[in-house]
């Protein structure tokens, strides 16, 4: 079984200064034990030299018959063994062991082939002078530890924040805020030095006016477009109407009547486009402005099942501009039977079709584009998101499990 990490872990911060401290760590390691081991062996070095240089004081007052200086001793028991036997092969030689209860410096040397010399000198101050400098060390470390990581988590934390801030105006921009900027302050400033969460900042700015630009030229142009062919769809219009009765003119009325349709949804699109949609505010049952929206559409037959009826101040057009652009939808591009059902605040119309394709599911509807074979311009469902965003409503799309598209209308 594989274990995750939590989210949190996964921080620039925490992973700097996860970084910082094992950095830290190992330095204060690496210079603590060079510390230990100098002075360690500069003190032992000291000592054994004290005890060597004792030693032989006393070998020679001994070869000499003179009595045995003070601390000086002749097969002492407590010697340690290793230093007895290296005496005995006839080598001069130190050690530091435990002598009741305190450490003590020997050092042992041969004065005939069965005797041992030893001398032994009191290693206490030496042993408590070590023992404090490595607390020292220790507490050092931990302080310069601490100090260095508290003052990396803070200049991280500056950089990670300035980062998390360009993230929330990348995902504004991406929710359809195009005049959302970083303005980061460095970049304003060419005088102050640049670093690379500024050149991110600068480069997401500059994108975010390029697109809006692009943008706002491609709305100028479909509003232009759809205002000008409004004029000869017109008289389009009226020329038909003075047809004589035959196939042809019926074919000749539809097709301008396709055009002016287009037309006027790329004109209510171009007005979503701007954000200055305002609400005519008015209360509404949902199960009646329900049932007028079916009848009067004339895609085919639709049924319509009031689970929970509810009374919404909403903008009656624009409602029911979005519940028949749905239900037409559904007739047009499913198959029956299709349902419209209210359930207090949640409108959801279904039918059986083969379901919403998957570029719509992933993305949301997008004019101009069909799949499958289906005729149309991809407006409808496009001006039902954008007159549902202006309502202040939720509208999703999604496939049932037994088949066919389900679009669900939840109403703030």
């Amino acid at each position: 079984m594989r274990f995750g990490l939590p989210r949190w872990s996964g921080t620039l911060a925490v992973k700097a200064a996860v970084f910082i401290t094992v950095m830290c760590c190992a330095l204060a390691a690496l210079l603590g034990i060079l510390v230990h081991v100098s002075v360690t062996n500069q003190t032992v070095g000291q000592a054994r030299d004290r005890a060597l240089s004792r030693l032989a004081d006393a070998t020679a007052a001994f070869e000499a018959g003179d009595p045995l200086m003070p601390g000086t001793r002749l097969d002492p028991p407590d010697l340690p063994p290793s230093l007895r036997d290296l005496a005995l092969a006839g080598e001069r030689g130190t050690m530091v062991a435990d002598h009741r209860g305190r450490p003590m410096m020997w050092a042992a040397g041969p004065v005939d082939d069965e005797r041992v010399l030893a001398v032994g000198i009191d290693y206490s101050q030496q042993s408590r002078t070590i023992e404090g400098l490595d607390r020292a060390i220790l507490w050092s470390s931990v302080l310069a530890i601490g100090a260095t990581v508290l003052v990396g988590v803070f200049a991280v934390t500056r950089v990670t924040r300035r980062l998390h801030a360009t993230a929330r105006v990348a995902r504004r921009i991406s929710g359809g805020d195009l005049d959302a900027r970083v303005d980061d302050p460095r970049t304003q400033d060419p005088s102050r030095p640049q670093d690379e969460v500024a050149a991110v900042a600068a480069a997401l700015d500059t994108m975010a006016s390029s697109l809006q630009g692009k943008l706002l030229a491609e709305q100028r142009f479909t509003a232009d477009v759809a205002h000008e062919l409004r004029t000869p769809l017109t008289g389009l219009h009226a020329a038909a109407e003075l047809l004589p009765p035959g196939r042809p003119t019926e074919l000749v009325r539809d097709r301008v009547a396709a055009l002016r349709t287009l037309t006027e949804d790329l004109l209510e699109i171009s007005r979503l486009d701007t954000g200055r949609e305002r609400l005519e505010l008015d209360s509404e049952p949902l199960a009646a402005l329900a049932e007028r929206v079916v009848r009067g559409s004339s895609g085919g037959v639709t049924e319509v099942v009031v689970v929970r009826d509810l009374v919404v101040e909403t903008d009656r057009r624009r409602l029911e501009r979005v519940l028949g652009n749905l239900v037409a939808n559904a007739h047009k591009h499913g198959r029956g039977p299709v349902t419209l059902t209210v359930d207090g605040a949640v409108v959801t119309v279904r039918d059986h079709g083969d379901g919403y394709p998957g570029y719509l599911l992933a993305h949301g509807p997008q004019r101009f584009r069909t799949e499958g074979g289906a005729k149309g311009h991809g407006l409808g469902l496009t001006i039902a998101l954008g007159q549902a965003e202006v309502l202040g409503a939720r509208l999703t799309f999604s496939n049932a499990v037994e088949g066919g598209a389900v679009a669900r209308l939840t109403l703030g």
